[in-house]
Order: C-alpha cells, then sequence, then structure tokens
C-alpha cells in the first residue's frame, strides 16, 4: 500500500509540475519564444490539437476516450498490485502522470499545450508530460529488453512437482 500511495503522491505531483508549466507557458510565450540557447533550445508556445509529432489532428474526444482507457488500464494494474518492480511501477507513474497532464489540457483547453522546442534539429515542439510519458515508455522498454531477461538468468531453477 506504501508503494501505491508513494506512486500516485508521485504521479499528482508531476501533474502539477506540468500544469504549472503549461500555465507559465500560456502566460508568458504567446508573445514569442524565449531563446534559452540561441538557434539550439527555446520556450515556444504552441497548441497541439493532436498527439505526438502532430498525428491524429481533430481528434481531441477519440484522443479523450483512448488516454482514459490507457489509463485506466494502467491505475488497475498499479492498485491491484500486479507490478512489484520498483523500475515498472515508476515507469509507470510517469506515464500515468504524463497521460493526466496532457489529458488535463484536451479536457480544459481543447488542445495541449507544448513548449519545449529544440530548434537545431527542428524536433516537434513539447512539453513537461510528453517527457514523463516518454521517459516512462523507455524504461518499460528497459526493462522487457534488459532487466527482466537478467533476472531470469539469475532466477534459481525450479525444481519439478513430485507426483
Amino acid at each position: 500500500m506504501t508503494t501505491l500511495f508513494l506512486s500516485l503522491a508521485a504521479a499528482a505531483l508531476l501533474v502539477g509540475v506540468d500544469q504549472l508549466l503549461k500555465w507559465w507557458a500560456v502566460q508568458s510565450l504567446q508573445a514569442g519564444p524565449l531563446a534559452l540557447i540561441p538557434g539550439v533550445f527555446s520556450f515556444t508556445y504552441h497548441e497541439n490539437y493532436g498527439a505526438a509529432f502532430g498525428i491524429l489532428q481533430e481528434r481531441r474526444i477519440f484522443l479523450v476516450l483512448f488516454t482514459l482507457l490507457v489509463l485506466g488500464a494502467l491505475c488497475w494494474v498499479l492498485v491491484k498490485g500486479k507490478v512489484t518492480d520498483k523500475v515498472l511501477i515508476t515507469a509507470l507513474t510517469l506515464i500515468v502522470a504524463g497521460g493526466v497532464g496532457n489529458l488535463i489540457d484536451r479536457i480544459v483547453r481543447g488542445y495541449v499545450v507544448d513548449f519545449l522546442y529544440f530548434e537545431l534539429i527542428n524536433f516537434p515542439i513539447f512539453n513537461f508530460a510528453d517527457c514523463c510519458v516518454c521517459v516512462g515508455t523507455g524504461l518499460v522498454v528497459l526493462y522487457l529488453l534488459v532487466l527482466e531477461p537478467r533476472k531470469k538468468k539469475q532466477e534459481p531453477p525450479s525444481l519439478p512437482e513430485e507426483p
């Protein structure tokens, strides 16, 4: 239960940080971008009516319903204690936080506020919630491809059951 409480508290904190940063972006960046490292990285206000990389533009209802479905599944997994590995719990917590942060925007504003822009490589503008989802997803991939196989190698072989 303590792990679940910490996970939910961390997710709530991350959602708060995301919403605070988006509020700042709305208040400060609509007049124009703020170059942090000129030509490399800037804070640039952008209203995203789709999903990652601009896909599914103008599909708000679908995105809201899909996000609710995924968040529901992830929360169920966390609440039921189906996941015990700390890396996976952290990953799911990050994905939930990012999903909730962007879901709030889609429901309240009708679009997601993006503001982080790597100009040097002309990467799509994104936000803190997107970072949470991407880092969480990366941790899931790391777990599945590296950590879980190592765990299985280290486990002692199970003894056959006697008849």
